[in-house]
């Protein structure tokens, strides 16, 4: 997987080859677990196999010569079975070292890979503005495509997803719930995929490494008075939809101001040279 990660170029295979070093990584995790669970489970068969032994001496066997002849294979068992944990423990260290060195390096990798993207072409937007009224609108975004989506990433957040088709995915794992916005990668567990608006705005703009995120684009909008909004662009078919943080919730009606505000940041990044912008009002 490293070394056609190393012989190929495109974003798509580097994506492929972390996905497939991330299920082979599970899968010797799952296996280290199963062993040490039969070595425990071995150490208490034999524990309780001796006890019944030494309990229950077969009929006209002398006493004490059985409790004795137990003690000694218990600690004969014990020591073989504390060995084996600790060949165990060593080679799972071991593993774990050489599945983080792969990681780290498809990780540089790519954002290397993506700088240079980056610097050789810009991503293009194209802004949808759809009023309500006088002072409400919503904004919407033409649909960009798999590169695009991992460029924007970085360049909105100066951090990789840690999936290819993040933008795009709206598998969920309950029907009667709407995409989850996390998957469960960089240390997300399950039950934490649902953060709400605030608290996924902190784990988008929190630093570290790649950012698990599904089915939409972060990006900070500075506030005149100073600090940040959290808006997002939330893949809905053909467009995606921009909403802001609005306390534990996100909302895509969005006021006059703010989606000025919005437009303006996109309008600062194309004349920074860093994307491709067309404003389209509705």
């Amino acid at each position: 997987m490293l070394a056609r990660l190393r012989s190929l170029e495109t974003l798509e295979t580097a994506y492929e080859a972390w996905l497939a070093l991330k299920l082979e990584h599970s899968a010797a995790r799952l296996r280290f677990k199963e062993e040490r669970e039969r070595l425990d489970q071995q150490g208490s068969f034999l524990v309780g196999a001796v006890r019944a032994a030494g309990v229950e001496p077969r009929p006209g066997s002398e006493p004490g010569l059985l409790p004795a002849g137990a003690e000694s294979f218990l600690r004969n068992a014990e020591a073989k079975l504390a060995h084996a944990r600790e060949e165990l423990a060593r080679r799972e260290v071991e593993s774990e070292a050489f599945y983080q060195k792969g990681f780290d390096e498809i990780r540089t990798t790519l954002t290397d890979r993506v700088q240079r993207y980056l610097a050789s072409s810009r991503p293009s937007l194209k802004l949808l503005l759809r009023k309500l009224g006088v002072t409400r609108s919503i904004l919407h975004v033409a649909r960009v495509g798999g590169d695009e989506s991992v460029l924007l990433c970085f360049l909105f957040t100066g951090r990789i997803p840690t999936r290819y088709g993040f933008l795009f995915d709206d598998s969920t794992e309950d029907v009667s719930l709407a995409p989850a916005p996390l998957y469960p990668d960089e240390g997300v567990d399950m039950q934490g995929t649902r953060p709400d608006a605030t608290a996924l705005g902190a784990r988008m703009g929190a630093p570290g490494g790649a950012l698990p995120l599904k089915g939409f684009l972060p990006v900070f909008v500075p506030r005149p008075e100073g600090g940040e909004d959290f808006f997002r662009l939330l893949q809905r078919g053909p467009v995606m939809e921009v909403e802001v943080a609005d306390g534990a919730t996100f909302r895509n009606i969005l006021s006059r101001e703010e989606s000025e505000r919005f437009a303006g940041h996109l309008l600062r990044l194309k004349l920074e040279e860093k994307i491709e912008l067309e404003i389209e009002a509705g």
